[in-house]
């Protein structure tokens, strides 16, 4: 056998699996014709906000506007444990929200806020307003502090709360 007889069978043979290969392969593919868009197909990206869920509901039922925040702390039933995060405000019963994380972050819109009692085990960052001025506390763990209204005779409005264990 010739070398240039070898290489046309090799050639031919390399042709026909190829052929072979595309025919297979172009036969399972679906039209594209047939298809349409996927963003008018497919559910849309989810996308997190991190609103405060059920936060017009609370606002509502509560007097309490509560924004967004990283989930770490959320509002809870004064009277359904000891350790947590207490704000006395004038007009209005207790507001407390539990600490669940090792850092915590909400912003928020609580009014005529006087005094806080902080959870056994998280130190608190408070960031107030009073008129046009912006105030902050920073209170240790476990401390009854008088803040705001109590701090300086002015109606403060409680703006944001941050915590640290």
């Amino acid at each position: 056998m010739k070398p240039r007889s070898t290489l046309v069978r090799i050639l031919a043979m390399a042709t026909a699996a190829g052929a072979l290969a595309w025919a297979v392969t172009a036969g399972n593919q679906p039209s594209h014709a047939a298809t349409g868009p996927v963003a008018d197909a497919g559910p849309g990206y989810a996308v997190e906000d991190y609103g405060y869920p059920n936060a017009d509901k609370i606002l509502a039922e509560k007097g309490i506007l509560l924004k967004c925040g990283d989930g770490y702390i959320v509002l809870a039933d004064c009277a359904s444990e000891q350790n947590l995060l207490r704000f006395l405000a004038r007009d209005r019963a207790d507001v407390c929200f539990k600490v669940t994380g090792e850092k915590g972050y909400l912003a928020l819109e609580l009014e005529s806020v006087h005094g806080v009692r902080t959870s056994d085990v998280s130190t608190t960052h408070l960031e107030m307003t009073a008129e046009n001025d912006r105030v902050t506390y920073d209170i240790p763990a476990k401390t009854w502090e008088g803040v705001g209204e109590s701090a300086d005779g002015r109606e403060h409005t409680l703006v944001e709360i941050r915590t640290t264990k």
